[in-house]
């Protein structure tokens, strides 16, 4: 019995070999190394956050001796909560309000038919094509002839309509059966409740993909909110952890520190609604 199943044992370790082909392993040996260098930036900071200062240029990845120190400095000597809860409310409310009027005007310029949609639309897409360093000065303009400067408001303002989220929600209001809407109306329905109750729930995919790029890109802003805001209490995360550089020194360790913490929602956010991002970015290929 043994005897007779070292061949067939054999055999399926030459077929297992077999199977091992060049260009598979070139692939999985390209994966591996774009997978270390994508992570190995994270690994830096986490081990730089937890160096004395005068560790943070020594090439170890594991720190001499580890320290909490800088995290519980930026905690007691800095404002590091202030700007945590000031970078949240800016990006939940501005996530809700890209969420609710690029959908609105998204579901508008797809399902209803007036004179020079299709303008509105072609000059919507164009903003697309302008830089943001173009259309820092007529935003700042505009902030300090409003008296909107140093506010959540000022700097809320330029990305509470976005012309992505425009595009990615009329394109993906095309997939709603006019049958639906026809239905609706019929029932009694008026457009807001229509648009509200009957479309919205069928591009789930597509606003939580929207929500999760607007989120992210308002977490991580620093050009406008540094522009906008002059005052501390008022910085958001980004725009708080780049005073840690002075003009002859920067505290790397610090802005380590407050990068560290800075990144965990943004995994937590990731990890929990990642499946939602794969899926809204296949489906916008697909769409159009």
């Amino acid at each position: 019995m043994t005897a007779g199943a070292l061949p067939s044992t054999a055999a399926r370790g030459a077929v297992r070999f077999k199977d091992v082909r060049p260009g598979r392993i070139v692939a999985w040996t390209l994966l591996a190394m774009g997978g270390i260098a994508m992570v190995m930036p994270l690994v830096v900071m986490i081990s730089t956050s937890l160096k004395y200062p005068h560790e943070v240029y020594d090439l170890n990845l594991i720190p001499v001796e580890p320290t909490l120190e800088n995290y519980l400095h930026i905690f007691q000597n800095t404002k590091f909560l202030r700007w945590f809860v000031n970078s949240l409310i800016i990006s939940i409310l501005t996530t809700a309000s890209v969420v609710f009027f690029d959908g609105l005007v998204g579901y508008v310029l797809c399902k209803f038919s007036f004179r020079g949609r299709q303008v509105v639309f072609v000059a919507i897409l164009s903003t697309l094509m302008i830089p943001t360093e173009m259309l820092v000065i007529p935003w700042y303009l505009m902030a300090r002839d409003f008296g909107w400067l140093n506010s959540v408001w000022g700097i809320m303002f330029p990305g509470i309509m976005t012309g992505f989220g425009t595009f990615l929600m009329r394109q993906f209001f095309e997939g709603v059966p006019d049958d639906y809407i026809h239905a609706a109306r019929i029932d009694g329905l008026n457009e807001f409740q229509i648009w509200w109750r009957i479309a919205m729930p069928l591009v789930t995919p597509a606003l939580s993909a929207l929500a999760i790029f607007t989120f992210l890109g308002n977490w991580t802003a620093f050009l406008w909110p540094l522009i906008a805001t002059s005052n501390r209490d008022l910085y958001t995360l980004p725009v708080g952890l780049a005073s840690f550089s002075g003009e002859f020194a920067t505290e790397w360790e610090m802005v380590m520190a407050g990068a560290s913490l800075a990144t965990l929602p943004t995994l937590v956010f990731f990890l929990i609604f990642q499946r939602y991002i794969i899926r809204g970015v296949m489906l916008t290929g697909v769409k159009g």
